[in-house]
C-alpha cells in the first residue's frame, strides 16, 4: 500500500493492483469505486487504438516519489509508464510514457482516475460538481448531461478544453468539503476534462492529449493538482485563480490597461442581433422586411433612443455566399454598397456594425442555398490537402451543422493550403471596417478541431501545438485587423482571452443540465467581458418572459446586454423562435435597459467594467420557478439577480438587480433592503 497525505487529505494507493484504494478529505471517504490510475490509448500508424492501463500491467519499482509500471503486452513489452506522486499543501501527479515502439504513438493519457460517489439528485450522499463548460455550472444529476466521447471529425459540443470547457479543472463538492481537481498547465494543451457514471460512481475523467508523434516519449511537464476546498463553488474557483493570475497567457492584460480596446468596449453598448434572410436558420433564405440593411435604422433608433445607449447591430445571414456557410464570406449579401451604406449610417450615428462568421468549416453543401456547392472549387484548388485528417490520414466529411445548415469538411489552420484558405476567406472582412466578428462561431472557446494528418506541418496527434498555433493565427488576425475586435461562439477559452475580447456566453445554456453559476467571470472578468449572444438554444419556455431576468444576469456579471429582433420589429425570445405570439415586452425591456445603462455609468462601472468578482457570501431573496422545455422540469431560481466586486481602488460593491416590474426585498447578513422595479442597487461595502 502506498500512502501519501497532504493539507486535509490521505491518498491510499495499491499500487501493485494499480488503483486508487481510499481518499479521505477530512473524515470523509470520497473514492467508493477501484478504476485504474491511469489508462492510455495508443495509436498504430494504420490508426488502429490499443488501450493500456494500470491494472493490467506489472508494477516494476516504487520509490517514495513514484510508481514504474511496465509489461503491456507482447507489442508493448519496453514501453513504461512513470508515475511522480509528491504531496505538501496538496497532492502532485505527473506521468511519463516512456520507450514507445517506432511504429506506435500515444494519443492520450487519462490520469489521474478516481470514482467519487453519484451526485445528489442521484444519491442522497453523494455531491456536486463544479464543472468550467460555457459559463460554469453546478451539476447535481448526472443523467442530464449527454455523455459524448470525442473522436474524428469534432464536435464542438465534446467537454474539451479549451473549447467549450473554458478552464483546466473541476471540482467534487460536498456540502462541507471538496476536492480540487487541476492542471495547471502553463501551455494549455488540449485536454478532455469531464465526468461520468462508472461502476456505480462517478468517474472524474482528466484526459491529457500528448501531441507526440510516432516513438515518441510523452511526459506532463506541469502537475495535475488535487487539494482540498470547502464546498462553496467559489473555494475551488479560488485556488484556479490564483494559479492563472500567475500563469497569464498571450495578450491578457487586465482590461484598464489595455490600450488597444476600443472606446466603445467600456460603454457598453446595447447589441442588436437579427437576420436580413429568413427569420430562422432552417427557414427559405429570402430577404426579409430588415432588408436592405438600411431598413433596420429605423427600429435600430427606436431602441437608441429609448435606451440612450449605443447600438451594435450585429447580422446574421449577412454572407453573400450563403447562412453559416464558412469560410467564404465576402461580399455580403446584395453587394457591398448596400453594408456599406448601412455600415457608414451607423457609424455616422456613433453606432457599430458587427457580422457573425462560421469559423474553421469549408462549405461543400449548403443545405439552405442549395445553389451553393463548393464540389468543384474543392478538387480544382486541392482544398482537401487543407482539411483535418482521420487517424488514418483521410480527410473525411464533419459533422459541424450537418445536416442542417450545411455539410463539409473541417479547415486544419496548420497546413500551409488551410492557412492560405483563411487568408483569402477573411482578408476582406478585415479591411471592412467593421468593428467586431464573431469570427470563430461554431468554433466554441476559439479553438480548433483535432487533425491527425502526417503532412501538415505538426504532430500527428492531437495536443499543445493545437493551442499554439491558434494563439499565433488569432495574434496574426489581431494584428491584421487592429481595429476590428473578435469573438467566438461561447465565451473564449482561457489560452484566447487575449485575441477573443468579447464572445456570446450564453449562460443559459446550461440550465439545461445543471445551475448556471458565473465561474468565467469570476476568473477572468479583469482581462475580457462577453455579451450574451443570441440566446440561441434556451431552455426556458417561450410562453414566459423571461427576457429581462436573462438580461439583469448578464448585466450583473459584468456582461453586455443583447436583443434579438424579428423582421416585424418585435423582440425575439431568443434566436430560433418561430412562434412570435408570446414575444417580450418591447417597452418594459427598454425601460430595463435604460435604467441598468444609467446605473453602470453612475457608479456601477468601476465594478462591472473592470472589477474582480469577489469571494462574498451572496444575497438572500424569493425564489422563483421556470418551466424548461425538458418536460415537466423547472428551474428554480432567485428572484433577483446579484454579484459582489472589488473595484481597482479595493472598495467592495454588491450589485443587485431587480427584472420585475415591482419592488423586491432582499438581505445581506442580518440587514435587510428593497430593490427597486426594474433597476438596480449599487451597496458598497
Amino acid at each position: 500500500m502506498y500512502k501519501l497525505f497532504a493539507k486535509n487529505i490521505e491518498l491510499s494507493i495499491n499500487a501493485d493492483e494499480g488503483f486508487i484504494s481510499s481518499l479521505k478529505i477530512g473524515e470523509k471517504e470520497c473514492c467508493i469505486e477501484k478504476c485504474p490510475i491511469f489508462t492510455a490509448r495508443l495509436r498504430d500508424k494504420n490508426g488502429e487504438c490499443f488501450y493500456i492501463d494500470s491494472t493490467k500491467s506489472k508494477i516494476t519499482s516504487t520509490s517514495a516519489n513514484g510508481i514504474v509500471y511496465k509489461d503491456f503486452g507482447k507489442e508493448l513489452s519496453e514501453l513504461c509508464v512513470k508515475i511522480a506522486i509528491t504531496a505538501d499543501e496538496a497532492i502532485l501527479w505527473q506521468i511519463a510514457v516512456d520507450s514507445v515502439p517506432c511504429e506506435y504513438a500515444v494519443e492520450w493519457v487519462e490520469f489521474p482516475k478516481i470514482c467519487f460517489p453519484r451526485l445528489i439528485d442521484n444519491d442522497v450522499h453523494g455531491g456536486k460538481i463544479l464543472f468550467p463548460y460555457n459559463e460554469g455550472m453546478i451539476v447535481t444529476n448526472e443523467m442530464l448531461l449527454p455523455r459524448y466521447e470525442p473522436e474524428y471529425p469534432s464536435s464542438g459540443a465534446y467537454f474539451m478544453f479549451p473549447n467549450m470547457v473554458c478552464s483546466q479543472f473541476m471540482a467534487y463538492l460536498f456540502e462541507d468539503i471538496g476536492l480540487y481537481i487541476g492542471a495547471h498547465d502553463p501551455k494549455r494543451a488540449l485536454k478532455c476534462v469531464d465526468f461520468y457514471p462508472e461502476n456505480g460512481g462517478i468517474a472524474m475523467q482528466m484526459r491529457l492529449y500528448s501531441g507526440a508523434d510516432f516513438g515518441q516519449r510523452f511526459e506532463t511537464h506541469y502537475p495535475i493538482v488535487w487539494k482540498a476546498c470547502s464546498g462553496e463553488w467559489k473555494s475551488p474557483a479560488s485556488i484556479y485563480r490564483e494559479w492563472f493570475e500567475e500563469n497569464l497567457p498571450p495578450r491578457v492584460v487586465p482590461t484598464s490597461k489595455n490600450t488597444t480596446l476600443p472606446k466603445w468596449y467600456e460603454e457598453s453598448p446595447v447589441v442588436v442581433t437579427y437576420p436580413v434572410r429568413g427569420i430562422h436558420d432552417m427557414d427559405k433564405m429570402e430577404p426579409n422586411a430588415l432588408f436592405p440593411y438600411t431598413n433596420a435604422l429605423p427600429i435600430l433608433n427606436k431602441i437608441k433612443e429609448s435606451t440612450q445607449s449605443r447600438i451594435m447591430a450585429l447580422l446574421m445571414h449577412w454572407e453573400g455566399t450563403a447562412p453559416w456557410a464558412p469560410p467564404y464570406v465576402w461580399p455580403p449579401f446584395g453587394g457591398e454598397a448596400l453594408f456599406n451604406e448601412f455600415k457608414d449610417a451607423l457609424h455616422k450615428n456613433g453606432d457599430l456594425i458587427g457580422v457573425y462568421c462560421s469559423g474553421f468549416g469549408y462549405t461543400l453543401q449548403s443545405n439552405l442555398i442549395k445553389s451553393y456547392n463548393c464540389e468543384e472549387k474543392i478538387k480544382k484548388e486541392n482544398v482537401l490537402e487543407g482539411v483535418c485528417h482521420s487517424p488514418q490520414n483521410k480527410p473525411e466529411l464533419g459533422i459541424t451543422c450537418s445536416p442542417y445548415q450545411r455539410y463539409g469538411y473541417d479547415i486544419c489552420p496548420v497546413s500551409g493550403r488551410g492557412r492560405e484558405i483563411l487568408d483569402e476567406a477573411y482578408t476582406p472582412l478585415f479591411d471592412s471596417g467593421v468593428d467586431y466578428a464573431q469570427i470563430l462561431d461554431q468554433n466554441h472557446g476559439g479553438g480548433q478541431y483535432m487533425c491527425y494528418a502526417r503532412e501538415h506541418g505538426h504532430p500527428p496527434m492531437p495536443g499543445e501545438w493545437m493551442t499554439f498555433n491558434m494563439q499565433q493565427l488569432l495574434s496574426e488576425w489581431n494584428n491584421s485587423a487592429p481595429n476590428m475586435i473578435f469573438g467566438c461562439e461561447s465565451a473564449a477559452a482561457e489560452p484566447f482571452i487575449g485575441n477573443l475580447l468579447m464572445s456570446d456566453n450564453r449562460f443559459e445554456l446550461n440550465y439545461a443540465f445543471g445551475t448556471p453559476v458565473p465561474l468565467y467571470a469570476y476568473l477572468y472578468h479583469e482581462y475580457v467581458r462577453n455579451f450574451m449572444g443570441n440566446q440561441c438554444g434556451c431552455p426556458f419556455e417561450p410562453r414566459y418572459d423571461t427576457l429581462r431576468y436573462r438580461l439583469g444576469y448578464s448585466f450583473s456579471i459584468g456582461d453586455i446586454m443583447t436583443l434579438i429582433l424579428a423582421p416585424n420589429g418585435k423582440l425575439m425570445t431568443h434566436w430560433g423562435t418561430h412562434d412570435f405570439e408570446n414575444a417580450p415586452d418591447m417597452e418594459l425591456t427598454l425601460t430595463f435597459i435604460k435604467n441598468m445603462l444609467k446605473f453602470y455609468n453612475e457608479g456601477a462601472k468601476k465594478y462591472l467594467y473592470s472589477g474582480r468578482m469577489s469571494n462574498s457570501p451572496e444575497i438572500k431573496c424569493e425564489e422563483i420557478t421556470i418551466p424548461l422545455f425538458r418536460g415537466s422540469d423547472f428551474a428554480t431560481l432567485p428572484r433577483l439577480l446579484s454579484s459582489c466586486w472589488e473595484a481597482e481602488d479595493g472598495k467592495t460593491a454588491y450589485i443587485v438587480v431587480n427584472p420585475e416590474n415591482n419592488p423586491v426585498t432582499f438581505c445581506i447578513g442580518n440587514e435587510s433592503y428593497e430593490a427597486p422595479p426594474l433597476n438596480a442597487l449599487l451597496i458598497v461595502r
